[in-house]
């Protein structure tokens, strides 16, 4: 069985009782404020899919204030910035990834594939140690 990635999304409620499907979560710490893991990266599919910072927070259940201080954050760890953004007006504001922030979301995405296919084995043997969960709570 391949290991699952879990992104940091709704059905995340259930996982704690999910021995079938095992998930990794993949943060990475580049230093006490610097990091990425699977909910900014979703966060940067969701501005990349919806053109709005605003809208990628509304579909994550995030608040409009915390989606831009994370945006900001992630504008802030790396060289140049992941997201740009227009302000709001007649036409309407709006965000985009730029190739940086492409190629950051990639990498990371990559790098979370590797893991899953290193640690499928693993994971298996974890799973198998586990004690029957019933049902019934």
């Amino acid at each position: 069985m391949p290991l699952a990635l879990l992104h940091e999304t709704p059905e995340i409620a259930g996982m704690a009782t999910d021995t079938q499907h095992p998930r990794l979560r993949i943060r990475i710490i580049f230093d006490e404020a610097g990091m990425i893991g699977p909910g900014k990266a979703e966060l940067l599919e969701r501005i990349d899919k919806t053109g709005s910072i605003a809208a990628a927070g509304r579909e994550m259940g995030m608040s409009y204030k915390r989606a831009w201080e994370l945006v900001s954050l992630l504008n802030a760890m790396f060289r140049t910035p992941l997201v740009e953004s227009t302000r709001g007006g007649p036409g309407g504001g709006g965000a985009i990834l730029t190739a940086n922030g492409r190629n950051v979301l990639s990498l990371y995405r990559g790098f979370e594939r590797d893991a899953a296919e290193a640690g499928t084995q693993r994971l298996d043997a974890l799973r198998a140690l586990l004690r029957d969960i019933p049902d019934e709570k």
